[in-house]
């Protein structure tokens, strides 16, 4: 293997490691007409920090990604800049087997890492990027010479790396009050593609960075927005009427997720007014309600915790179970909210 060049050390600071999808720094990298080495977890042994499937991007001026929080990443790094200047793709063993004995993960745990030159005007690059823009899920297929991105690939017998990647999680929360803004920043910081909703408000847009911005009503936003299985719809507004008409819209929808702030001794007469609209009970028991985890605290920033916790656990809830909704009126005590 050739040994890797010296380059400058990763950032004492690791902000890298707070990217988890790469996709924005594969973007970066494209529309810089730099070529990138993707970085891709292949084999995990023994417990490690990060699931098979985790991707880290260098190119110049670009890190993005982690893979044991600063056991290993500095000598990926070395073999990444290496593998940018000779094109030649790497596989990197940690742990039992390395040729490498002086790095040890602490968990002790055996990864496998393959690394692959990926030009700017790759096919596969430019395939996954569209989907992302386009909301398409699709499948990375690789050898570390020759790729494929489709929404369908067989892998060929060469192919060490095999990644799907879904479109990019969105959330959108209807209100305007300190809860609202709470959940919509703590979104963002989760990798969500955030938008408030917030009816007849203010011109100014929220005091939150990366979160959009709509003041036209639920129904008309959430139809340009989109819901699709990758949205979920969190709708904390205590306005009873922009409650009803935001889920109105969004429980018959594809949307993978609705939520509502609000009392549980409150839930069944607002459930019975959905009813009496004609809204499909099949739809009603979609909702999420009272919205997030139950973790007991009431303050913004706790209830925002709580419901991206929710969303975060639907997301790696075993298949089957991701849509059961966990709407309830049996327990008397108060959620968050009124």
């Amino acid at each position: 293997m050739t040994d890797p060049l010296p380059e400058p050390p990763l950032a004492e600071w690791p902000l890298f490691g707070l990217a988890d999808d790469v996709r924005p720094a594969l973007r970066q990298a494209r529309d810089a007409g730099q070529a990138c080495v993707l970085a891709t977890l292949i084999a995990v042994e023994g417990g490690g920090p990060r699931p098979e499937g985790t991707q880290m991007v260098f190119a110049p001026g670009i890190v993005s990604g982690y893979f044991s929080g600063g056991c290993v990443e500095g000598d990926v790094a070395g073999h990444a800049w290496a593998c940018l200047a000779d094109g030649e793709p790497r596989t990197l063993v940690y742990g039992e087997g390395s040729p490498w004995p002086d790095i040890r993960l602490l968990c002790g745990a055996r990864i496998e890492i393959v690394l692959e030159r990926v030009p700017a005007e790759d096919p596969a690059l430019s395939e996954l990027l569209a989907a992302e823009d386009e909301r398409r899920p699709v499948t990375w297929v690789s050898d570390g010479w020759a790729r494929v991105c489709a929404a369908e690939v067989s892998p060929w017998a060469e192919a060490t790396v095999l990644r799907r990647y879904e479109p990019r999680p969105r959330l959108v929360i209807v209100g305007g009050d300190p809860t609202a803004l709470a959940i919509a920043e703590l979104g963002v910081r989760s990798g969500f593609e955030t938008t408030l909703v917030r009816p007849k408000g203010p011109v100014t847009p929220p005091p939150v960075a990366g979160v959009a911005y709509r003041r036209d009503e639920p129904a008309e936003a959430l139809a340009v927005v989109g819901l699709d299985p990758w949205t979920a719809v969190a709708v904390a507004t205590h306005d009873l009427d922009t409650d009803r008409e935001a889920l109105r819209a969004a429980l018959p929808s594809d949307a993978g997720y609705v939520g509502l702030l609000g009392a549980r001794r409150r839930l069944e007469g607002r459930l019975e007014e959905l009813r009496a609209e004609g809204m499909p009970e099949a739809a009603i028991a979609r909702l999420h309600a009272p919205i997030g985890l139950d973790i007991g605290g009431k303050a913004p920033f706790e209830v925002a915790v709580s419901v991206i916790g929710e969303l975060v656990a639907l997301r790696y809830a075993p298949e089957g179970s991701r849509d059961n909704g966990s709407t309830s009126t049996t327990d008397p005590a108060s959620a968050a909210g009124a």
